[in-house]
């Protein structure tokens, strides 16, 4: 076990390397040995799979990845870390580093890269994602990583709501559709604030993301489908009737008319509506 997977290991690091956690870039590391097993674990690697593991921090979870799985491709944006990962990773072969903004990466190609591979292998990512910029990568690897099996993520516990929401509740929203249209999802575990270094004002919870074959609706036009669903949750608190108007430049009467020979009552809010309703209502105006 690392010796970064405890408070004190952790601090001892920070120590010898005069370095503090970085508000700008969200890190709070995770201390609890117990989470840490259990995230690699529901990760079910095999010896022949890779993983991408975003925002390796000091090391814990890449420690344990790596005794799971073939390789590990490491991607931190603060190239401050990088001695003490290859410090205190020394003992692996199997794990590789990578100092860039992940939404600024290809991680298809710098996987291949990194391992001399010339095809992209099995591989599923892993990560305790930065608050600040959870749904920016999500968004990333769901759109731009096609090979990718699964994501293990761990992040702050009401954007974990807002995916894994249903339709009616407050969390509910572009968050859950954008997700769905893509992929499955569960809950792996919660995990409290107090599990991390420094300790954040909010819970955290794990969960899997497992790509779908095919995307969950088939749609004319994905360009207006998914601009209805940003224009809908934009306006959550209007009737799709009159988000359905403004979006699609429409007589009020027409889109009325569309709404309810679709079965969907026009004076239903966004939050209501689901994936497979908002496919029917893009289609309906999309050439």
């Amino acid at each position: 076990m690392s010796r970064a997977a405890t408070l004190s290991g952790l601090r001892q690091i920070l120590n010898e390397y005069g370095i503090y956690p970085s508000k700008r870039w969200g890190q709070n590391f995770l201390i609890d040995k117990n989470i840490l097993n259990k995230i690699a674990d529901s990760a079910e690697l095999s010896p022949e799979t890779y993983v991408v593991e975003i925002g390796p921090g000091m090391g814990a979870l890449t420690a344990e990845l790596a005794k799971r799985c073939r390789g590990v491709l490491a991607i931190d944006i603060d190239k401050r870390l990088e001695d003490i990962l290859h410090e205190e990773l020394g003992e692996f072969d199997n794990i590789r580093f990578l100092f860039q903004d992940i939404l600024e990466v290809n991680i298809e190609k710098e996987l291949m890269a990194a391992f001399n591979l010339s095809q992209v292998p099995p591989y599923q990512i892993c990560a305790n994602i930065p608050y600040n910029i959870t749904t920016p990568i999500i968004f990333h690897l769901l759109e731009n990583c096609p090979g990718m099996s699964a994501a293990t993520l761990m992040m702050q516990k009401e954007v974990a709501d807002r995916i894994l929401a249903s339709p009616g509740g407050k969390d509910y929203g572009l968050l859950t559709l954008m997700t769905s249209y893509y992929a499955e999802t569960s809950l792996v575990i919660k995990v409290s604030h107090n599990c991390f270094y420094p300790r954040p004002k909010v819970d955290s919870s794990v969960i899997k993301i497992v790509p779908l074959k095919e995307k969950r609706v088939k749609v004319k036009n994905e360009v207006i489908f998914k601009g209805l669903l940003r224009a809908a949750f934009q306006k959550r608190r209007k009737t799709i009737l009159n988000i359905g108007t403004s979006f699609f430049d429409q007589d009020k009467s027409l889109v009325q008319s569309k709404l309810e020979s679709l079965a969907i009552p026009p004076a239903n809010r966004p939050e209501t509506l689901t994936i497979e309703e908002f496919a029917l209502l893009a289609d309906a105006f999309s050439l």
